[in-house]
């Protein structure tokens, strides 16, 4: 009686995960088959889902232009460039606070969750005056800015977590042996917090790569990014349904990409700074 309950619970959790998985795919399966679809079919009743006449005409079109790989290529800059700076600043600063025995500068690691909880609209009035009066609309350095503000503050709450969670121990034998304390910080304390890292670099990048309100309003024609460019498939004249698939799927493929091959660490990341926060 155990053994067939069990097995019941097993089909019927099979079956809810393939239910699950088959929702949050078909999204995915809707830009893939519109991407290869003239533009009459995109929309047709009833949708045609699964035999339709497959074109490669979106890609051509896409590929063709120069603007597209200027999309790719500012949000690489954009995404590489707060991701660094965000590690830079978030790593050490979530060490300190990991490290300090001062309960003011503990509980002043709240101030980095606040930030978190704050909208991004209502920092964006104030942050674009004043890359205005600095003359940085336009460039990658005002929009890496203020990713960085949101992506440091995220990486500062979870690298004190992590490094909670490293024996202090280590790092004092490593002090007995003579090292100092930076240089306990980057041989014994960052080797053994890599996965936080690597989960804190994964969720900067994927928050940069997708950001949408501070690249429509901090760049210029020159540097806007491959969300700006999913916009301009829209036109007063038309809405370019193929297009703008074929750009979603260009916006997706690295989320996939780092989902696919480094998924056990960012889990691995996640799971203990939640935990130890």
């Amino acid at each position: 009686m155990i053994q067939k309950k069990s097995s019941i619970e097993k089909i019927v959790l099979i079956a809810l995960s393939v239910i699950a998985i088959i929702f949050f795919m078909m999204p995915i399966y809707w830009l893939i088959t519109t991407s290869l679809k003239f533009g009459r079919d995109a929309f047709l009743l009833p949708p045609q889902w699964l035999v339709f006449d497959a074109t490669l005409k979106n890609f051509r079109e896409v590929l063709s232009v120069d603007k597209t790989f200027m999309y790719i290529k500012n949000s690489l800059i954009i995404t590489s460039g707060t991701t660094v700076l965000s590690l830079i600043l978030g790593v050490p600063a979530g060490y300190a606070l990991a490290r300090s025995k001062s309960r003011l500068v503990g509980n002043s690691s709240y101030f980095f969750l606040l930030l978190q909880m704050i909208p991004p609209t209502a920092m964006l009035i104030p942050f674009y005056l004043i890359m205005r009066d600095l003359h940085l609309i336009g460039s990658y350095t005002s929009v890496i800015l203020l990713d960085t503000i949101f992506d440091a503050s995220f990486v500062v709450w979870m690298m004190r977590s992590y490094f909670a969670d490293v024996p202090k121990e280590m790092e004092e034998a490593a002090l007995v042996d003579g090292a100092s304390q930076l240089s306990a910080f980057f041989k014994v304390a960052i080797p053994l917090s890599i996965p936080g890292i690597i989960a804190s670099a994964l969720y900067t990048i994927i928050y940069s790569w997708n950001d949408f309100l501070f690249a429509l309003m901090l760049t210029s024609p020159k540097t806007k990014t491959i969300p700006l460019g999913i916009l301009a498939s829209f036109s007063s004249v038309e809405i370019s349904w193929g297009k703008m698939a074929v750009m979603s799927i260009f916006a997706i493929i690295p989320a996939i990409l780092i989902s696919l091959f480094l998924n056990r660490y960012f889990v691995q990341g996640l799971t203990a700074g939640a935990s130890k926060g």
